[in-house]
């Protein structure tokens, strides 16, 4: 289910602007983000109290054979590789659904591997009657991932909403502002404002410009501008308005 939204979020976002989504369709990605991460917090939330339940209430006799490991072991060698390739391409894209997705694979590569801890408690526990308890592991390991889950799972729900609320990425003001002030012709640079859009951020900012250029030099300038910009920022759409002194 996390996959199939991602693909679909990631295929709909990439759609061109139009007469009623004048920025694109990027927010998309930051819904689809959030999805994931209610999701993950929901099934946390089931995992816990089915934890819970067999370790105070129910308990459940788990079966240890060579498979169990076999399917965790190649679970984990899938979500190993998938899991890197997703976090590579939306670092490189700046895709907060594949971030998500990259997550949630990521959690399962930990989670596999508590199992695996969690089944050899529970054959230890047979093997050993003296330790006994350790049957229970399964049910203790189940708990663990829970936390690590949750915990992962709440840092990207607030990266997600920062995203959805339009907050902009932290010092790139003071850079956009420093690298425009330091152009030739710039007499200043005020009134930045960024957001996010999907894995587009937009640039709108004011400069200060000597008031008997002539408008070709003035759009000149703000061409400069803009490619000084695309350097910091190479996925951004840029307003430059420029005003006289």
């Amino acid at each position: 289910m996390a996959a199939l939204v991602t693909f679909l979020a990631v295929r709909f976002s990439a759609r061109p602007p139009d007469q009623t989504h004048h920025y694109g369709h990027g927010k998309i990605e930051n819904l689809s983000a959030l999805f994931e991460t209610v999701l993950l917090l929901v099934i946390c939330a089931w995992i816990v109290w089915e934890a819970t339940r067999r370790l105070l209430f129910h308990e459940v006799e788990v079966t240890v054979t060579f498979w169990s490991f076999a399917v965790m072991l190649t679970s984990i060698a899938v979500d190993v590789s998938r899991s890197r390739v997703l976090a590579r391409t939306a670092v490189k894209y700046h895709s907060q659904a594949l971030e998500a997705d990259a997550l949630h694979f990521s959690t399962d590569v930990w989670s596999s591997a508590v199992v695996i801890l969690g089944l050899l408690g529970v054959e230890a526990g047979t093997w050993f009657p003296g330790l006994a308890l350790l049957r229970q592991a399964d049910a203790v390991a189940a708990l663990g991932v829970s936390f690590v889950v949750v915990r992962l799972s709440l840092q990207l729900g607030r990266r997600t909403i920062d995203a959805l609320l339009d907050r902009a990425p932290d010092g790139m003001e003071q850079r956009v502002a420093a690298a425009v002030a330091g152009i030739p012709g710039v007499r200043d640079c005020h009134q930045v404002r960024l957001r996010y859009s999907g894995s587009m951020l937009f640039i709108d900012l004011h400069v200060l410009v000597d008031g008997t250029q002539s408008l070709v030099q003035a759009h000149d300038l703000t061409e400069t501008i803009e490619s000084a910009i695309h350097e910091i920022a190479p996925q951004s759409d840029v307003t430059v308005h420029p005003e006289p002194e």
